[in-house]
């Protein structure tokens, strides 16, 4: 009999099982107003202050159907290939929602939006080699977002051995589209990355939509991760576990393997799996069982009788499909071809999450290894010691690409654009204005370079007779003097010139 902590390494799992997954991903769109209310939909207010009689399910209160998320979902739909729907229209799903006042969700249930579609994924795998894996997306509807608890004490945060629950029915209402892939078979040992690679592409996708801010860490993307094992190669699908809610790239991939791992052993017992929802723990990435699986039919959908269908007209339909933006995956093959990347530096700026930022320096002019040098060096040396995203520093592409210009005009060196970050971080002003203010520029008159050079060859006599002697290399112990004396700012280039030539 296995326990919960019992796991099969995910290498032995793979020999003997074949992992099968599929993925709900949940977005709350960026409209103004709820699906159905006027009430807004900022995040972060006080609890319970974006609320009215419609949201908190108040008797004799009607929806009303927020045009911006029709648009925004087919937006998505037609990003993901999908077939748009000419008839689309809501339901009610009863369950017990603690953070539902009305106790029921309006969704879309047999008649959704957005149907069969797909979307390439550019998955590394294993050994370092990249392959294209295309993700089918079975559906993509609307609905409208629950409430948040709040369990105070206990040791877990969650319900189980809580003090009391608070509820905050702000978030009640919020439009959310639900994405929801076919099965995803063959990935093999490549499961867990697949499934992150997907999410990642996913919101990168609907990010540059405008139809959603898609930060996992605030809830506005959310992610069920569906894993099942089959014998392998029995082709007979194993039972699948439903982990939920899990908010972060890193942990998409950590759920699917710990399940791997947890499930493998289960059945290496001769235990069967049980059809369940579970919970991801990121500070173990673990899953412990949550409640048994609920089917369609539990949820006894009906027609929602207070609105009536949607159906969104063909012109509108391509209306929005002429004004989608490049795609990412599109976007990003043309950056790596004008910048001359290789597939690993575009998945560091990626990763990075600088790609933005990058392109946004470039178009401001900077070159491209400049504007990577800086995102991905110094400014991502920063974010990391303030434990912050690139995305949040205190500077803009714009100065960065300045900084970088007065680098290459020979007005700053690399040591004095630091200094330069160093103040614009600080809420100091533009680069400008900085090195006029803290008299930063470089210092390239000959007069006052010479002076410097002069007393450098004094203050080191056996280093200047050791290149009187041929041994320029030694040249390099002057300039450091010379640049210790200038605070940095000379031109090192001009101060090795003028010692060669006093000593020639």
């Amino acid at each position: 009999m296995t326990t919960p902590d019992t796991l099969v390494p995910f290498a032995e799992a793979m020999e003997r099982y074949d992992p099968v997954i599929g993925l709900e991903t949940h977005v709350e769109l960026g409209t103004r107003t709820k699906m159905f209310c006027g009430c807004g939909t900022a995040f972060g207010a006080e609890p319970n202050s974006q609320v009215c009689p419609v949201c908190l399910g108040l008797p004799g209160s009607l929806p009303v159907v927020n045009r911006s998320a029709i648009e925004y979902a087919i937006r998505i739909g037609l990003a993901l290939n999908c077939s748009i729907a000419p008839w689309g229209r809501f339901a009610r799903k009863n369950y017990f929602y603690p953070d539902m006042p009305k106790n029921f969700q309006i969704s879309q249930y047999d008649e959704p939006l957005c149907v069969d579609g797909w979307l390439d994924v550019l998955v590394e795998t294993e050994g370092g080699e990249h392959r294209t894996v295309r993700v089918g997306i079975e559906r993509v509807h609307l609905e409208e977002d629950t409430g948040k608890s709040l369990h105070v004490g206990g040791a877990t945060g969650r319900i189980h051995g809580a003090d009391y629950s608070l509820v905050d029915y702000n978030r009640a209402g919020i439009p959310l589209v639900e994405i929801v892939t076919k099965t995803i078979e063959g990935t093999g040992a490549d499961a867990p990355v697949v499934a992150r690679t997907y999410v990642t592409e996913l919101r990168d996708l609907i990010r540059s939509l405008g139809v959603s801010d898609v930060r996992m860490e605030e809830g506005s993307l959310r992610c069920d991760v569906n894993t099942s094992l089959s014998p392998r190669g029995s082709g007979v699908w194993g039972t699948r576990t439903e982990t939920k809610n899990v908010n972060s790239l890193r942990s998409v991939e950590r759920a699917v393997l710990f399940e791997i791992e947890r499930q493998a052993a289960v059945l290496d017992a001769g235990g069967r799996i049980v059809q369940e929802t579970r919970h991801f723990h990121e500070d173990t990435g673990t899953t412990t069982s949550g409640r048994s699986k609920e089917e369609a039919q539990d949820y006894r959908y009906f027609p929602e009788p207070d609105l009536v269908p949607v159906a969104p007209s063909a012109d509108w339909v391509e209306q929005i499909r002429a004004a989608l933006p490049e795609a990412p995956s599109a976007r990003r093959a043309r950056l790596q071809a004008e910048w001359g990347l290789s597939e690993a530096d575009m998945t560091a700026l990626r990763n990075a999450d600088a790609l933005d930022l990058v392109a946004a320096t470039v178009a401001a002019g900077a070159s491209a290894a400049e504007a990577r040098k800086w995102w991905l060096g110094e400014l991502a040396r920063r974010a990391n010691e303030a434990g912050t995203e690139l995305t949040v520093l205190a500077i803009t592409p714009a100065q960065v690409a300045r900084i970088a210009q007065l680098i290459a005009t020979g007005a700053l060196n690399d040591k004095l654009a630091r200094q330069v970050i160093d103040a614009v971080l600080a809420g100091e002003g533009d680069p400008d204005e900085i090195v006029a203010a803290r008299g930063l520029a470089v210092v390239s008159d000959d007069g006052a370079l010479t002076a410097a050079v002069d007393e450098a060859i004094t203050a080191n006599p056996d280093v200047a007779a050791r290149i009187r002697e041929g041994k320029v290399n030694a040249a390099g112990v002057l300039v450091g003097a010379v640049m210790k004396a200038t605070r940095g700012q000379a031109d090192a280039g001009r101060v090795r010139e003028l010692i060669l030539e006093r000593l020639s």
